[in-house]
């Protein structure tokens, strides 16, 4: 029973095919390692694709070619075959061909902007005639007619025309304008049409330029806000005159004279004028330039000095919170980008005076790196007057200030701005408003550097005498200013702007302050300037000699009347003995000083060798009464 039951088990259990590795194992009598079902190939199962057709072989050489598939570059390729790579030079065709089909594409006049392109090349060569350059110009205008508001956004279209515009006639010139006319505000905004606008105002007839400011009414202040369009505004400022320079402020000012034009036509130039002539409310004119101005001091749009012009009228009508947010916006780097204009330069004075030391410093460390620029500015030297005068914080102004005047100080001081930096400043008694300070700045808006500009410091806390210690002895300016007068000493004494420097330096600053930690320094310094003067005077030489000199001449008259140590020095190096020499001329004015001087010593060192050539009539003394009444007084003793 036992037999039985085994069997039929067996005989329940589905039989397994045997793989060459199993038929092996079961040979050795072992079980199968893999107990997985392994397909064997269909040729070993003839029944089970009985029914399927047959294949040639064709048939099942084409069902095992691989597939085909299309590469990047446009050609089918076949997966796992060799294809042949295009050289860099067919790659670049290529890609070229593209491009310009996409540009063709985009833009509708891409070939006539490619025409113009070639024109632009030979028109803008300096080497072309007049006359050519006219035909090309003629010729890139007339296959421009009718579009040229449209491609004037262009980037090559743009230049092409304002190369044309500037070389064209003025009736060509006229033709583009009118064609222009109903589209400068739109192309005002565009960052390659502004310049072909800016190219118009500049060759606008007077006619012209007043019809172009009166497009821009009622669109100053949104184009003021603009990136791109406030240099257009900013251009027509400055080309404009008085009146027109006017309408365009007025429209920052009040809602009013915004809307309607025949209100800008006054001639008042101060904000308070306008205010009071027209009746506007106080707190309506500042609402509304606070609308205006915050965007544009948001934006960083500080350049132009129509906003510098705004800024200044807003303060001399703003209290003091308004003032005081301007103030902080503007502390900073901001500031440095507005000192190039007299509005500007007053701003930034104004913001240091009223500012808070924390806003100071933010000021002065936003200068840092321009402190060169600033000093040789028209307008900017002002303010580095200001921060020498006012901050307290002298590491500060030492660190930043000082330390990059020292590094150009030799081309500071041949420079009209390096004289201001380094001249003495009226005082003034301090004011409590800003709007005072402004008010007092406007009083005279014509001078390029008024009395009030110069008397804007108004002092810190600290002592004057001890500040002017700090930042110009203890920071090591007042040596290095001295080693640079050492050194180009004939140069600077020839320089109408560096004799004051050098003159300023020898005699020891104002109250003497260079005395006595630099005496050595300042005898250095004389002994090189007598050592200039003691050289012969040769005809051969190309600069007249120091003592011949009308600016050196003068300048070291005034050093011997003025400073006896240098007289004494001057006497001993260069005229004891050869006075006679130079008893004519410039130098006349140099011996007769010794004569002049109110040192009885000097006097007293020259006497000798002068007073005969008085009396001979060799040297001539300058009239001078209070001369004529020393003579009289030693006479009678």
């Amino acid at each position: 029973m036992a037999a039985k039951g085994e069997g039929s088990n067996e005989s329940k259990k589905r039989k397994r095919p045997l793989t060459s590795s199993s038929a092996s194992d079961s040979s050795k009598g072992e079980k199968p390692s893999n107990p997985k079902k392994v397909k064997l190939p269909s040729s070993s199962h003839p029944n089970k694709g009985a029914n399927k057709p047959f294949k040639s072989t064709k048939q099942q050489s084409q069902q095992q070619q691989p597939l085909k598939f299309k590469s990047k570059f446009g050609k089918s390729d076949t997966h796992g075959e060799k294809t042949v790579p295009k050289t860099k030079r067919e790659l670049r065709l290529q890609a070229k061909e593209l491009a310009e089909a996409r540009k063709k594409k985009r833009k509708p006049h891409y070939t006539l902007e490619q025409e113009l392109a070639s024109l632009w090349e030979k028109m803008r060569q300096r080497n072309i005639a007049k006359q050519d350059r006219s035909k090309l110009v003629s010729e890139a205008l007339r296959k421009m007619k009718g579009k040229i508001h449209e491609i004037a956004s262009s980037h090559v279209s743009s230049r092409v025309l304002q190369i044309c515009v500037k070389n064209c006639s003025q009736a060509e010139r006229d033709a583009v304008y009118e064609e222009l006319r109903p589209h400068f505000i739109t192309l005002a905004c565009n960052t390659y049409a502004v310049h072909l606008v800016k190219k118009m105002l500049d060759n606008a007839s007077k006619k012209q330029l007043a019809e172009f400011i009166s497009f821009l009414h009622g669109h100053v202040a949104a184009l003021l806000r603009h990136m791109v369009g406030s240099v257009v505004i900013e251009h027509a400022y400055q080309l404009g005159n008085a009146t027109q320079k006017q309408a365009l402020l007025l429209e920052l000012y009040s809602t009013e004279l915004q809307l309607f034009k025949d209100l800008v036509s006054m001639k008042e130039s101060k904000l308070v004028d306008v205010i009071s002539r027209l009746g506007l409310q106080k707190t309506s004119v500042l609402r509304h330039m606070s609308s205006v101005i915050q965007p544009i001091l948001e934006k960083g749009i500080v350049d132009h000095s129509i906003i510098h012009k705004a800024l200044i009228e807003y303060l001399s009508i703003a209290d003091p919170s308004s003032a005081a947010d301007v103030i902080q916006q503007l502390s900073g780097p901001l500031l440095v980008r507005m000192v190039h204009s007299k509005e500007g330069s007053r701003i930034a004075m104004l913001c240091i005076k009223h500012g808070s030391a924390k806003e100071r410093k933010k000021i002065i460390k936003g200068m840092k790196g321009f402190v060169g620029k600033i000093a040789n500015d028209q307008r900017g030297n002002m303010v580095l007057v200001c921060i020498l005068s006012i901050v307290d914080d002298t590491k500060l102004v030492a660190k930043v200030v000082v330390r990059e005047l020292q590094a150009i100080l030799k081309e500071l001081v041949l420079d009209k701005g390096g004289l201001e930096v380094n001249s003495d400043l009226d005082k003034r008694e301090k004011s409590s408003k800003v709007g005072e300070d402004v008010e007092e700045d406007n009083s005279d808006t014509e001078d390029v550097t008024t009395e009030s500009d110069k008397r804007a410091n108004e002092g810190g806390k600290k002592d004057p005498f001890l500040r002017r210690q700090e930042l110009l002895v203890n920071s090591g300016l007042a040596e290095s200013l001295i080693d640079t007068c050492i050194e180009s000493a004939g140069e600077l004494l020839r320089s109408n702007f560096g004799k004051e420097v050098i003159y300023e330096v020898a005699t020891g600053g104002a109250g003497g302050i260079l005395r006595p930690d630099l005496d050595a320094k300042l005898e250095a310094l004389y002994e090189a300037i007598a050592s200039l003067a003691a050289q012969p005077n040769s005809e051969e030489e190309e600069e007249d000699h120091l003592l011949e000199n009308f600016h050196s001449s003068r300048t070291i008259r005034r050093l011997v009347l003025d400073c006896p140590a240098f007289a004494s020095t001057l006497w001993k190096k260069a005229l004891k003995g050869k006075c006679k020499t130079w008893a004519d001329g410039h130098s006349s004015r140099v011996v007769c000083a010794f004569m002049e001087s109110s040192d009885s010593a000097v006097q007293a060192l020259a006497r000798k060798e002068l007073q005969p050539l008085v009396d001979g009539g060799i040297l001539k003394l300058p009239e001078n009464k209070q001369l004529e009444k020393q003579v009289k007084v030693s006479k009678a003793k």
